[in-house]
């Protein structure tokens, strides 16, 4: 029987990649068994092609069942990946030894009793291929005195670490798995790899090496009886199952992607493995953080990183550390380089930490799942692909209908803009779309990189917005993904996108955040009517934040600048017409109506917003023509100052020319006010008109005109303010030129 070598590594190690390699080559075995599905070990040879370009993920999934995925990542610096090179490279023989992939899926029911076929229910997220839920390096770490799994791997074997040999750390590993109850499932999983380690030992002459996690060589290498291992195994059903390579990325490989295997940055074990002299990685780390501190727009010298290693040093020697580790590197960056401020380190970190690097497979390889479901999809919808543009209307009513405008905004969510949505892209709560086609060889490739996220369309799209939604921390974003998750009818994203909308919506007073979101949602409650949609959590939410925004701006719209000023004076009117849509409760209505009546007439309340609350009152019959005269005329009579004035005259006037035709009282407020300005303020306040005016045509400001001149009978005489005849004869010219220039020649 030929000798077998036992070596455990963490998954996504460099300096686990890179001991295995020299223990390959000083073993120099006949065969080389890695942990992994059995049945896939005629994937392996892909690995050494030339178009395969890690990260990429063995991807293998129940033929019935495409959404029941699981993924095996690998990365460049995987010791998998490099051991599985050395065995094509040496001629050794390469398999997988793990349960087979058509073991782990239940079979799927067929021929049940009421089963649609065209149902289209949630699917589950696609599973990654882990070894365990709770990591046994935390536990070691924890015993040593690290506060994490993390660093205690990395001072052990990724950098100059402590361990020369994979036999240092079994003891440990023993040890913790007594106190371990193994699962059913992975009871039956080693006892398939004892079962091929012996078959393959007793049929090798050369040397046996077996690459699989660290947690179980104790169980692998331990005396077990073959027939025990094979009572295991019995039973298990098994699924028929396709698989192939798929791209990967390198922010998927990071456990905050939610890879139980994961490594907390990417981007820094590449670099471990890249950059080979471990001595010299830490230097080149911090040349790559000033690259990209200054790539960013900082001023960054380079004596301030010749400190961030010294102090990088300092640090791992304080924690009695072999060598510095990204750790170490970032806190010395953020005292050296931005000087203990920590803005400028988030604004790199993603980029450096976790990159955005796509793997790349062969063209010749199996289909990509997510492009064979999309052919379904298309076969099903009766939807062509064609390199042209078509006009394409949907009535949503229709089943047909309903179902091609789904399919169009899955893809639009997974960047697959095959259909464009004319107008304005939404419906506003009627039941037709309007979408032009065209199919662009490059969506293909688009697909393939959103393999990560699912094996269907639909659980691409679902995992894709699940994941923006659950990284968004603005409402108003959220209102725009809680309309696409609800257009992509993606249940599990829409789910998500309520539960994060009310939990920010609930500890935020930021009167402009809510405000900015209300309108969106309100759109959104009123397009799920269309789609059939229960809409109920929706209303509540948007009622709770109509409620939060309404006590909230009283006091927000005090002491604004004028960048904050302009914000509220576009989103007020916005508001108001989502509250008119929104069809509130009376209590929830009059709420908003008094707080809008008290911006209008508190003297806080910054002009410019006073302005186009109290044109909203007017124009929602919340104010009496009177009482809107009043409160315009104290606003803007002589005794306010200008530039105050000047800002409630724009609020109130912008984009209510109209008013001025019709009501003659408005009118003479703004008569009596032009009559006050002295020449100078007049003349200063002539582009404030020009502005107000400006979005009036030509037949309406010679309507106006007509009424201030009293043309057109006596319905459109105008009553002047008293003595204003002189300072009228000096204002009008100019009034003329901004209200019609063709005016002033008649």
């Amino acid at each position: 029987m030929a000798e077998v070598a036992y070596l455990g590594v963490r998954h996504h190690g460099p300096g686990s990649a890179r001991r295995v390699l020299a223990r390959l080559n000083a073993l120099q075995p006949g065969s080389v068994l890695i942990e992994g599905p059995s049945d896939l070990s005629d994937l392996l040879p892909a690995l050494a092609r030339p178009e395969m370009k890690p990260p990429v993920a063995l991807l293998a999934y129940a033929e019935k069942t495409p959404e029941s995925a699981v993924f095996w990542p690998m990365a460049e610096y995987s010791p998998e990946y490099q051991a599985a090179l050395w065995a094509l490279e040496h001629g050794a023989a390469l398999r997988f030894i793990d349960l087979p992939v058509a073991q782990r899926f239940e079979p799927s029911p067929a021929g049940q009793e009421g089963d649609d076929p065209d149902a289209e229910a949630e699917p589950s997220a696609p599973v990654l291929a882990t070894p365990r839920t709770q990591d046994p390096f935390s536990i070691l770490g924890r015993l040593a005195g690290y506060e994490d799994g993390e660093s205690f791997w990395n001072d052990l074997f990724e950098t100059d670490g402590r361990a020369e040999s994979f036999e240092a750390i079994d003891s440990a590993i023993d040890a913790l798995r007594e106190s371990e109850e193994l699962t059913p499932f992975e009871a039956r999983r080693e006892a398939h790899m004892r079962l091929e380690i012996a078959k393959e030992a007793k049929a090798a002459r050369a040397p046996v090496a077996v690459i699989c996690g660290a947690w179980h060589v104790p169980a692998l290498r331990a005396k077990h009886a073959a027939k025990a291992d094979r009572d295991l195994l019995k039973g298990i059903k098994k699924e028929k199952i396709k698989a192939s390579w798929a791209p990967w990325t390198s922010p998927r490989l990071a456990q905050a992607s939610g890879y139980g295997a994961g490594v907390q940055a990417p981007k820094w074990y590449e670099h471990l493995w890249r950059a080979g002299d471990a001595g010299a990685a830490d230097a080149r780390w911090a040349v790559r953080i000033v690259r990209a501190m200054r790539d960013a727009g900082h001023v960054v010298s380079t004596a301030s990183a010749i400190e961030v290693i010294r102090l990088a040093h300092a640090l791992a020697a304080l924690r009695q550390r072999p060598r510095p580790g990204f750790e170490e590197l970032r806190e010395a960056s953020i005292a050296c380089l931005s000087f203990g401020e920590t803005l400028p380190w988030r604004e790199i970190e993603g980029d450096l930490l976790l990159g955005s690097d796509v793997g790349r497979t062969p063209d010749d390889l199996p289909l990509a799942p997510l492009l064979d479901d999309l052919a379904r999809e298309q076969k099903r919808t009766k939807l062509k692909p064609e390199a042209m543009d078509r006009e394409l209307s949907l009535d949503l009513r229709t089943q047909s209908g309903l179902a091609r405008s789904t399919l169009l905004h899955r893809l639009a969510a997974l960047n697959v803009p095959w259909g464009r949505p004319q107008g304005a892209g939404r419906s506003r709560g009627t039941f037709r779309e309007n979408w032009v086609l065209r199919w662009e060889p490059e969506f293909a490739v688009e697909l393939v990189e959103k393999l990560v996220y699912g094996v269907t369309i639909q659980s691409a799209a679902s995992a894709l917005l699940t994941e923006k939604i659950n990284s968004e921390t603005r409402l108003a974003p959220l209102s725009d993904l809680t309309f696409t998750a609800l257009t992509t009818q993606t249940p599990t994203a829409v789910s998500a996108a309520i539960a994060r909308m009310s939990d920010i919506a609930s500890r935020t007073d930021d009167c402009a955040a809510l405000l900015s979101a209300v309108p969106s949602l309100v759109e959104t409650i009123r397009y799920g009517q269309a789609r059939e949609v229960d809409t109920e959590t929706l209303t509540r939410i948007a009622t709770q934040m109509i409620t939060q925004a309404a006590i909230a701006l009283p006091y927000a719209a005090r002491g604004l600048d004028a960048e904050e000023a302009q914000r509220y004076f576009e989103m007020l009117p916005e508001a108001q017409r989502a509250m008119n849509l929104a069809e509130l409760d009376a209590d929830i209505a009059d709420v908003w109506r008094r707080a809008l009546e008290t911006v209008s007439e508190q003297d806080a309340s910054t002009p410019l917003v006073a302005g186009v609350a109290t044109r909203i009152c007017y124009e929602s019959d919340y104010l009496s023509d009177d009482m809107t005269a009043l409160r315009v005329t104290r606003a803007i009579s002589p005794g306010v100052a200008i530039s105050d004035a000047a800002g409630f005259f724009e609020g109130f006037f912008t984009g209510a020319g109209q008013r001025l035709i019709h009501d003659s009282a408005l009118r003479r407020v703004v008569d009596a006010w032009l009559c006050a300005l002295d020449e100078d303020e007049y003349i200063a306040h002539l582009p404030l008109m020009r502005r107000v005016f400006s979005g009036m045509d030509k037949n309406e400001r010679r309507e106006l005109l007509d009424r201030i001149m009293g043309r057109g009978g006596a319905a459109a005489q105008f009553e002047l303010a008293p003595n204003a005849d002189e300072a009228w004869a000096a204002r009008l010219p100019g009034l003329l030129r901004i209200l019609n220039k063709e005016a002033a020649d008649a």
